[in-house]
């Protein structure tokens, strides 16, 4: 069997009181697309839901800390802003908890389970009525569930593209080192914003059909190799 986690980092443009200030006169910019991803945690909360499996996400803007980032990435112009030990309790506030409990969730489901297919969930300001699968280089497993995924969605006049070897951002690298690509299948899900902002071109709710039926029988139809009788140590 395979396990199935969620997650969306940027979820929300949520600003603690205490950073506030640092956003003062620029609550627009942190309400736009720059400080989230609109439809993102409501996409994520349907798969969730689909699947009775905890979604993990992010609980605050982007523009305070990108939570998939490393180092000075991480801080926005606004971010940078504040003292070198408050960014320190930032991170140490919202980006090891939400790392943490990616890596716990991994760890458990593998100890648990044949595989585990890890599902980031994204929205995308730039495009029109697109929805895009990326696996990493060498993601051997993830590449069969993007396929299958992928010919399930092609239906209709829905635009959906697939990009193999794709430039991970520094967590997902981070976690694709970690663990071994025959058991952990990381695909991002990235979907066009018109979706959900203006319904076009499909309603959202029924483009969310969609997504969530195609990986219900997505998972029906792939399995890991030691599924099929092989070991199921994982060599990447």
């Amino acid at each position: 069997m395979t396990a199935l986690l969620f997650s969306c980092e940027n979820a929300t443009c949520a600003v603690p009181e205490a950073y506030r200030e640092i956003f003062r006169g620029s609550e627009e910019v942190v309400a736009s697309a720059e400080g989230w991803e609109p439809g993102s945690l409501n996409l994520a909360q349907a798969f969730s839901m689909r699947f009775r499996t905890p979604l993990v996400h992010g609980d605050v803007t982007r523009l305070l800390i990108a939570l998939e980032k490393d180092g000075d990435d991480r801080w926005s112009r606004f971010s940078m802003k504040l003292p070198e030990a408050t960014r320190v309790k930032v991170a140490d506030r919202h980006e090891r908890p939400f790392r943490t409990m990616l890596v716990q969730r991994i760890e458990e489901d593998l100890r648990r389970h044949e595989a585990v297919l890890h599902v980031t969930i994204h929205t995308d300001a730039t495009t029109d009525g697109r929805v895009t699968l990326e696996t990493p280089a060498g993601a051997s497993l993830a590449e069969k569930f993007a396929t299958s995924w992928r010919s399930r969605l092609l239906t209709e006049d829905l635009d959906v593209r697939y990009s193999r070897n794709a430039e991970s951002q520094a967590l997902g690298k981070a976690l694709s080192g970690e663990f071994p690509a025959a058991r952990y299948a990381r695909i991002q899900l990235t979907v066009s914003q018109s979706f959900f902002l203006q319904g076009l071109p499909w309603r959202w709710e029924t483009l969310k059909k969609l997504l969530l039926e195609s990986l219900g029988q997505t998972l029906a139809e792939v399995r890991p190799v030691s599924d099929q009788g092989s070991p199921s140590t994982a060599q990447r």
